[in-house]
């Protein structure tokens, strides 16, 4: 079945990270996409466009959708036994959600009633196997490894595997997930891509605020020590208007990486946007009056989603900053790039300082980071 005119042209490129996905999806040397990132980044609207593009064009001959359903209460997975035709239902909607203004439903519709859409439940994949098919599995982070495992041994003959998934912020908090295993092993793999998609690829209008909500969320949840405690204690009486995140302390890892640079304070005070002035004072002497109460050197940076300010407040280097040229999320890490000029001092001697700056934040939002050498091309390019 042929149209004059391929669905998957309509989709226009908004950012580096999705001309990046419609390249790779053009490519067919790659039978295996992995597609990791944040919500609203095109993830899900780029790979369902293209396969059913791909089906409508006779491609292949099915699109198999495997999409683990969520209660958002108790962050338990649903399966197709657990809610009956409500599953297929949520994963119906879904498609509607996402295709409207690409395709009339009527056509979706004439394929999932001919069998040419399938939905599939994650947990029920076990001896099929997937021949002439392009399979999406969506929302990775949601399942176990396990299952991510097995879904990826369904795939049979002439058949192309799709995978997307967040493996930071909608990643289940403080344990093993689907996407970040399966990106590591794609990583390893000829015929696969792996496309890290960022902050900078968000263009779903309200995604970026709700990112920042959530992060804003996930520290304020964090379990306090303490000093954190005795932190936080002290700002609330030499500064009640300003509304504090979190206190993340580090003094143990300034020992552990032999921190000794005046530059690293003890602790970083977290902040809601426009509040900086309020937890300083107009000449400093608020944060000045909770150092002295607590004996620590202190150091304030606003939660925004750009975070090239808490790598300059706690780097052991204080001009290292100015030769950062990015700082976005990359898999389940901060990915920093550093001009080659700099890159030394970034890293520190036996990668001590970027070992430390990796420690810290994993301490406050459950990332850690690596650093990228960016040389003179890169730099100008």
């Amino acid at each position: 079945m042929a149209t004059t005119e391929r669905l998957f042209d309509k989709l226009k490129p908004q950012s580096p990270g999705q001309e990046e996905i419609k390249k790779a999806f053009m490519n067919k040397r790659y039978d295996i996409i992995g597609l990791f990132g944040p919500t609203g980044s095109g993830k899900s609207l780029f790979s369902v466009v293209y396969s059913i593009d791909a089906v409508l064009n006779g491609e292949y001959s099915r699109f198999i959708l495997s999409r683990p359903i969520v209660d958002v209460v108790t962050g338990k997975e649903l399966t197709a036994a657990d809610i009956g035709q409500l599953y297929y239902e949520i994963a119906i909607s879904y498609l509607k959600d996402i295709l409207t203004g690409f395709v009339e439903w009527g056509i979706v519709k004439n394929l999932l009633d001919s069998g040419k859409i399938v939905v599939a439940d994650t947990h029920y994949l076990r001896g099929r196997t997937f021949d002439d098919s392009i399979i999406f599995l969506d929302d990775a982070q949601c399942i176990s490894p396990e299952s991510a495992i097995e879904i990826m041994m369904r795939i049979g003959r002439n058949s192309r595997f799709i995978i997307a998934g967040d493996p930071v912020f909608q990643k289940p908090y403080e344990r093993s997930d689907g996407a970040s295993l399966l990106r590591e092993i794609l990583l390893g793999e000829e015929t696969a891509k792996v496309i890290d998609l960022g902050l900078k690829d968000i263009v779903r209008p309200g995604a970026r605020r709700g990112i920042r909500l959530l992060l804003e969320m996930r520290m304020r949840r964090r379990t306090l020590n303490d000093i954190e405690k005795q932190i936080i204690d002290s700002a609330r009486l030499h500064a009640p208007d300003a509304d504090i995140i979190t206190v993340v302390e580090f003094v143990d890892e300034k020992k552990t990486f032999d921190i000794q640079s005046e530059n690293v304070p003890d602790a970083l005070i977290v902040v809601k946007e426009g509040h900086l002035g309020r937890i300083i004072g107009k000449g400093g002497e608020r944060i000045e009056s909770i150092e002295a109460d607590t004996g620590l050197r202190l150091r304030a940076v606003e939660l925004t989603l750009d975070f090239k300010p808490f790598i300059r407040a706690i780097h052991p280097v204080s001009w290292v900053y100015k030769f950062i040229t990015d700082v976005d999320f990359a898999g389940p890490d901060l990915a920093i790039r550093v001009e080659s000029e700099a890159y030394g001092a970034f890293v520190g001697q036996k990668g001590f300082h970027v070992k430390f700056v990796d420690a810290v934040m994993k301490k406050l939002i459950g990332a850690g980071v690596k650093a990228i050498e960016v040389g003179e091309k890169k730099r100008r390019r």
